[in-house]
C-alpha cells in the first residue's frame, strides 16, 4: 500500500486551502463551496490550529443558531486536529479516520501542513491498490 506521501503527489488538487480564525463562517463556506471541498485548515500565521468543515458548520453552527455571516470560524471549528506524516501508510489514515469518525486529516511534515486528506482520498487509494492487486492476482494464474 502506498504511503500518504505517494498519495499527495498523485492528488490533482494539491494545494493547502486555509481561513484566518478571525474570518466570519460564510466567508469559509464561499471559499469550500467555490473549491468544491469539504474542509478547510484554520492556520494563524503557517501554523495550524484548527480545521472547518461541512460538519462543523452543521452540529455547532447551524444546530446551535449561530449565523454565518456573524460567526468567527474558531466558534465552530476542530480544535483538536488529528494529523498523519508523509510516511505512514494509507492503512493508517484509514484506521485513524474509521475510529476516531472523522473524513479529514491534515498531513504534517516539520511542524507545517503540507497536505490535506480525505476520506474519498483514502477509500480511492486503496480500491486502486485492490484493483492491481487483483490483476496481478490473475496473470500470475493464467500466466499473462
Amino acid at each position: 500500500m502506498p504511503t500518504v506521501r505517494q498519495l499527495l503527489a498523485e492528488k490533482s488538487i494539491n494545494a493547502v486551502y486555509a481561513v484566518h480564525p478571525d474570518q466570519m463562517v460564510f466567508e469559509a463556506l464561499e471559499m469550500m463551496s467555490s473549491r468544491r471541498l469539504g474542509a478547510v485548515m484554520v492556520m494563524e500565521n503557517d501554523r495550524m490550529i484548527g480545521i472547518f468543515s461541512e460538519r462543523d458548520y452543521a452540529r455547532k453552527g447551524i444546530l446551535e443558531g449561530r449565523k454565518a455571516k456573524s460567526t468567527p470560524v474558531t466558534e465552530v471549528m476542530t480544535a483538536n486536529v488529528f494529523v498523519v506524516t508523509p510516511d505512514q501508510g494509507i492503512e493508517d489514515c484509514m484506521k485513524l479516520m474509521s475510529e476516531k469518525h472523522i473524513r479529514h486529516l491534515p498531513v504534517m511534515e516539520n511542524d507545517r501542513v503540507i497536505g490535506l486528506l480525505s476520506i474519498g482520498d483514502i477509500v480511492t487509494a486503496m480500491l486502486h491498490e485492490q484493483q492491481n492487486h487483483i490483476q496481478n492476482l490473475e496473470q500470475y494464474i493464467t500466466g499473462y
